[in-house]
C-alpha cells in the first residue's frame, strides 16, 4: 500500500462527500451521480478493492451525517467492484464506466432489492423502480467520471498503463 494511493482515496471519499448534496430523489433512494463519478475514477486510478473501500467509506460518511440512504451499500460497492475488475482485465476506461452502469444499475439495483428493502427498510420495492433509479444516477456519473479521467490524463495527473 502507497501512501500516494492512500491520499488519492482519502481525496476521492472527501469529493464524494462533499458532492452529496447533489442528488436525484426518486422515491425512497436518493440517485448520487458524483458517487459513480467517483466510483469510475477510482476503479481505473486504484483498482477493485481501493474503488469498493472508497465507495464503503463515502457511504457510511454520507448516512453519518444524514445525507445518503442505506441503499448507498449495495449500489455504490457493487458498482465499484465491477468497474474495478473490468478495468483491471481490459485496462480500457469505457469498460470500466459499463462496469459501472452494469454493476449498479443491475446487481446494485437487484441486491438492494433482495438485502436493504425487505431487511433495513421494512417495505417492499419494486426491482424496476430501483433498477431505473440506479441506472440514471449510474449513467450520468460514469460519463463524467469517464470525462474526469480524459481531463486528467490530458493534464499530466494520470496516465492510463499499458496491459
Amino acid at each position: 500500500m502507497q501512501s500516494r494511493d492512500v491520499s488519492k482515496a482519502v481525496i476521492l471519499v472527501a469529493m464524494a462527500v462533499a458532492l452529496s448534496p447533489f442528488f436525484i430523489p426518486v422515491g425512497i433512494s436518493k440517485c448520487f451521480p458524483a458517487q459513480h463519478m467517483i466510483n469510475v475514477i477510482a476503479a481505473v486510478m486504484l483498482g477493485p478493492v481501493y474503488a469498493v473501500a472508497i465507495a464503503m467509506a463515502a457511504a457510511i460518511i454520507r448516512n453519518l451525517l444524514g445525507l445518503g440512504t442505506l441503499l448507498a451499500f449495495p449500489g455504490g460497492m457493487i458498482g465499484a467492484l465491477v468497474a474495478g475488475i473490468f478495468y483491471k482485465s481490459t485496462r480500457n476506461i469505457y469498460v470500466a464506466g459499463l462496469g459501472e452502469i452494469f454493476g449498479t444499475g443491475v446487481l446494485g439495483s437487484l441486491a438492494a432489492v433482495y438485502i436493504a428493502g425487505p431487511m433495513l427498510l421494512g417495505k417492499t420495492i419494486a426491482v424496476g423502480t430501483l433498477m431505473i433509479a440506479f441506472s440514471i444516477s449510474t449513467i450520468g456519473g460514469s460519463v463524467i467520471g469517464i470525462v474526469a479521467l480524459h481531463l486528467l490524463q490530458k493534464g499530466g495527473v494520470w496516465q492510463p498503463v499499458s496491459k
